[in-house]
């Protein structure tokens, strides 16, 4: 994940696998307030003949502005640049009171949209099941699939970050992570016989705890 604040290497493209996720917050007027000095203009600079997928974290003063999402969709899914699109939610620090964190009514507003946008804009890159995980985020880090499949380190490369990417405190029951909530969904799915997902996971998970712990990993 980048902010584009550098020329993503056009080689990059012709590497299997790799998924390039340039950060924004929303649109120009309100990115560029943010994000200074990874402005709208130097992102279209150093995207330009690159394969990229758009990320873009929602705040509450998005919800607040008619048609704002359909919008950063118009102009994202027209840009050439653009393989696919992604949303999160503001996720907050337990405790916090930034007017950026969605209340309930939004973010129910944003899902009711979201489940819209992914008809009509075929660049949105976010299934049913995920969407809908955004309603009912894992109560804490340690249900949380992504949470424990996943290791965050600082941008020097020698801290580690946790309990999970937000680091700190954050607060589960307003989380609005994309890849938890679509593990999360994946992980309430039924298999056969109505096991879920998810309890084999987590089952294997502390099989393997307890193995590591054997090694003294």
């Amino acid at each position: 994940m980048t902010s584009a604040v550098r020329p993503i290497p056009i080689e990059w493209r012709s590497i299997k696998l790799l998924t390039i996720v340039v950060s924004i917050d929303g649109l120009a007027p309100e990115h560029d307030i943010r994000r200074k000095p990874a402005t709208y203009e130097r992102i279209l600079k150093n995207i330009a003949g690159r394969q990229i997928t758009m990320h873009c974290t929602i705040t509450r003063q998005m919800t607040e502005r008619d048609g704002y999402l359909y919008d950063f969709m118009d102009f994202w899914s027209e840009r050439p640049e653009t393989d696919k699109i992604w949303f999160s939610l503001f996720t907050p620090q337990v405790g916090e009171t930034s007017y950026e964190i969605l209340p309930r009514p939004a973010r129910l507003q944003v899902v009711r949209e979201l489940h819209d946008i992914r008809v009509k804009y075929p660049k949105l890159s976010m299934t049913k099941m995920t969407i809908d995980g955004f309603l009912n985020p894992p109560s804490q880090p340690s249900d949380c699939i992504f949470a424990n499949v996943t290791r965050t380190i600082t941008a020097d490369l020698k801290t580690r970050v946790g309990p999970c990417q937000f680091g700190g405190n954050p607060d589960c029951s307003q989380c609005g992570c994309l890849a938890s909530a679509g593990l999360n969904s994946i992980g309430k799915a039924k298999l056969p016989g109505g096991v879920s997902v998810g309890w084999i996971y987590q089952g294997s998970y502390k099989i393997g705890n307890v193995f590591a712990a054997m090694r003294g990993d």
